[in-house]
């Protein structure tokens, strides 16, 4: 198994660069990197089938991944989540075709283990001997947990108030923790300052190539899952934005390996109210967002003000005929409660969200209860323990 990258591409003006070379953002235009592959020389040589009888984790999906030496992988078994049909939810919801993408039972307890295994890999290819990662909480977990498993210095930027979980985590698997004044952006801040200043690689929120690339595996093992098909539509929480781009990318590469037919799922960002910045653009038909000023949500996944890659994000809603809707915190809370007691899934308020706004959105009559929809819970609850009461 053996990856096909190519090389790197940047989003904006589609100028190349080599992947065997330490690169965050594009310096053409400094933007967004993706990794592309040879796709036509993969479609020849890897049979899909194939993959089932590998281990079930994302690396089975190695060749649409961007590292070349399986030594060089850093695994502590990401992937491999359960697409759990529900019964409960959907009668409730009057629908027959409702899934849940339980991202809860990763390594670290959430999505983030994909990207951070993805891209701390690459740093071990690249011969990298530390990184930085701002966050506004989950990634920070991941990070500490990749990093010590690869034995890189590991230096973490979170906001002060970010979960005491997140802070606790990150030290305890040895990382160097930085408390920062402010959101997940002051964080990210430091993190660029510290990489440039100690010649650290900079795992910022897709400001590097490879975690979005993690973060596709979704989708990969969401369409095997289904066995080769894709949802009428992906309700998904949107802080900065990586699941719904990777997975979007991810969609597009298995159109072209003809691994996949049809067309995308309309993939739906749930944002907090009180931190709405996609949602706020997309209404306003604007191709970027703005920052959210006193960005505030339960949510510490979702309090990204200002998410760098909001071109990309709010592409692959428009794009495949998707919508963007903000929830209260109290609804997500709700949530919580909700999708445990019907389904057994205690989810992350981030999570919860997905469920709020499809109950929204059967309300709007945006989507149809006949329809196939997948959401995305990104996280375990147990990291949020002080939301619930008694």
């Amino acid at each position: 198994m053996t990856s096909y990258i190519s090389h790197l591409e940047c989003t904006v003006c589609g100028k190349s660069y080599p992947h065997d070379q330490l690169i965050g953002v594009s310096p053409c235009c400094e933007k967004v990197l993706f990794a592309r592959y040879d796709l036509a020389k993969l479609g020849r040589e890897v049979d899909r089938d194939s993959l089932v009888c590998r281990p079930d984790t994302m690396w089975r999906y190695a060749e649409l991944l961007p590292v070349n030496d399986p030594a060089d992988i850093v695994t502590l078994g990401e992937g491999g989540t359960p697409l759990i049909k529900t019964f409960n939810l959907a009668k409730k919801l009057g629908m027959t075709n409702l899934y849940i993408k339980e991202e809860g039972l990763n390594p670290t307890g959430t999505f983030k283990a994909r990207g951070v295994s993805a891209a701390i890999s690459k740093a071990v290819e690249l011969k990298v001997n530390g990184f930085t990662m701002p966050s506004a909480g989950n990634a920070a977990g991941a990070a500490a947990a990749y990093g010590a498993r690869a034995g890189l210095v590991t230096k973490v930027f979170m906001p002060q108030d970010a979960p005491a979980a997140n802070k606790k985590e990150t030290l305890v698997a040895g990382a160097d923790l930085n408390l920062v004044a402010g959101l997940i952006n002051d964080a990210g801040r430091e993190a660029v300052a510290v990489a440039k200043e100690l010649g650290l690689f900079d795992l910022s929120t897709l400001k590097e190539p490879y975690r979005a690339e993690g973060k596709k595996s979704m989708g990969l093992e969401m369409v095997q899952q289904l066995g080769w098909k894709m949802p009428d539509a992906v309700i998904y929480p949107t802080g900065g934005g990586t699941g719904i781009i990777g997975m979007y990318k991810g969609f597009k590469e298995l159109l072209e390996l003809g691994w996949i037919e049809g067309k995308q799922p309309k993939f739906i960002s749930v944002q907090a109210e009180g931190c709405q910045p996609i949602v706020r653009a997309f209404n306003d038909g604007a191709a970027t967002s703005e920052l959210w000023e006193n960005a505030t949500t339960k949510a510490d996944g979702l309090r990204v003000p200002h998410p760098f890659a909001d071109y990309l994000i709010l592409e692959a809603i428009r794009e495949t005929g998707g919508t963007a809707l903000a929830v209260t915190d109290q609804e997500m809370i709700g949530a919580m409660y909700e999708m445990a007691s019907a389904e057994g899934i205690f989810p992350a308020p981030e999570g919860a969200a997905t469920l709020v706004g499809l109950k929204h959105l059967l309300e709007q009559k945006f989507l149809d209860p006949n329809e196939s929809v997948v959401l995305f819970n990104t996280g375990s609850g147990y990291k949020y323990l002080d939301l619930i009461s008694g």
